[in-house]
């Protein structure tokens, strides 16, 4: 079977999938209480690599000192993080309301959970890392949180593991390569650590997930799941830095923004980030439509 012009991906059976899953998160879950030295003090190092703050190779970026721009990069950081937060308290409840239609005592159910589990963990994580990098969890407009609502209420199969791994393949690309860079203040890369090793496991059952659903959705469904999927993009994207961040160091908000939105580094930097994702989800026939333009708008897509 397959979707436009592009072959479906060749599916495991989900119970063998959920069970290797279920495997893997018992040799490998982490408790970032435990993990992590959360009194070690800041370095005064980047909160991510300096040509992914989203002002880099701007004006207002040359305005900036060394030292500022180290804290505006942890400043992005956490912002970054309380946005993700914002996703998966979203996608968490996504998730039960799936098991709660499913079979308890059946293995991918089982897994469900257990990643609902490993979420809880991670976004008291993203939390307390916030607050070591020295910024706070800023509320989102009333527009995204409303929408964010509406989302997590109305979203079936496809779209619960679209929107997943859309956020976790973005949050992935960029915690990946700050690991093992000693640049990168060490909580930073502590969580990026546990995050990515446990991600790991989600984004096999999202995707999996995704493309069993996919198939057996009409042409009607797949039209209202593009859409909707283009907005949660545009919203998650458009949202990872808050306007408070350019405050904190000195810089007028609305210049800042402008500025960042208009910044072809910037807009280049989330095309890379994002460029796994878009073409799972390209491939299957998802980005498409009026769905495309809001991933064009939040600058997934390339310039």
């Amino acid at each position: 079977m397959s979707v436009g012009n592009a072959p479906t991906p060749r599916l495991t059976d989900r119970e063998d999938i959920a069970k290797r899953l279920l495997r893997g998160s018992a040799k490998a879950s982490f408790d970032p209480l435990v993990e992590i030295d959360w009194e070690a003090p800041l370095e005064d190092l980047w909160g991510m690599r300096p040509e992914r703050v989203s002002l880099y190779g701007t004006h207002l970026w040359d305005r900036l000192s060394e030292d500022e721009r180290r804290e505006l990069s942890r400043l992005e950081m956490a912002s970054t993080m309380a946005t993700g937060i914002w996703f998966e308290t979203i996608l968490m409840q996504m998730l039960v309301r799936h098991a709660y239609h499913n079979d308890p005592t059946s293995l991918h159910v089982q897994y469900a959970y257990t990643e609902i589990a490993d979420e809880c963990r991670h976004t008291v994580m993203f939390a307390k890392a916030i607050e070591r990098l020295g910024s706070h969890a800023y509320r989102l407009d009333p527009v995204a949180h409303v929408l964010g609502n509406f989302f997590k209420a109305i979203a079936h199969g496809p779209l619960i593991f679209a929107g997943a791994l859309f956020v976790e393949e973005i949050l992935d690309q960029l915690q990946r390569e700050m690991i093992d860079d000693e640049s990168i203040e060490p909580v930073v890369r502590a969580t990026s650590r546990i995050h990515v090793i446990e991600e790991a496991r989600h984004i096999r059952y999202a995707r999996e997930e995704f493309h069993r659903d996919w198939v057996r959705r009409g042409p009607v469904d797949r039209a209202y799941s593009r859409l909707v999927l283009g907005l949660v993009t545009y919203y998650a994207t458009t949202r990872l830095i808050h306007a408070r961040v350019y405050e904190r160091i000195g810089l007028d908000p609305r210049e800042a923004q402008r500025a960042a939105r208009r910044n072809t580094r910037f807009i280049d930097s989330k095309t890379e980030l994002s460029r796994k994702v878009v073409r799972t989800l390209d491939t299957a026939g998802a980005v498409s439509g009026l769905g495309r333009y809001f991933w064009r708008k939040a600058g997934l897509l390339g310039r």
